[in-house]
């Protein structure tokens, strides 16, 4: 995984296997990105790389189930909720969306 150095907000992340040439190859995910003003640069967050990951995981445990697979699913579910629960708390303090503590 690289970080972009022009854009802080999007990362290359290494595909599993490269093509026949030995190439290294990757994918480019960028996360939204809010501006100061209140626009913002289109993106995912977090949240939704978690949800992706329990989901793929889930399914993953479904075929091959493992007490490993079983811990690292309840741990990203646990991320998940406390970053929800420090998304509400901020729409409760009036600060989500913006550049606030």
């Amino acid at each position: 995984m690289d970080l972009q150095k022009d854009k802080p907000n999007v990362y290359l992340l290494a595909n599993f296997k490269s093509e026949s040439d030995n190439s290294i190859m990757c994918q480019q995910i960028a996360f939204y990105e809010m501006q100061e003003d209140g626009t913002f640069e289109n993106g995912t967050t977090l949240e939704e790389m978690l949800r992706v990951s329990i989901k793929r995981l889930q399914d993953l445990n479904g075929r091959f189930p493992c007490r490993e697979n079983s811990i690292a699913i309840t741990k990203m579910q646990e991320s998940l909720f406390w970053l929800n629960e420090r998304t509400k708390d901020r729409i409760a303090r009036g600060v989500e969306g913006q550049h606030l503590a």
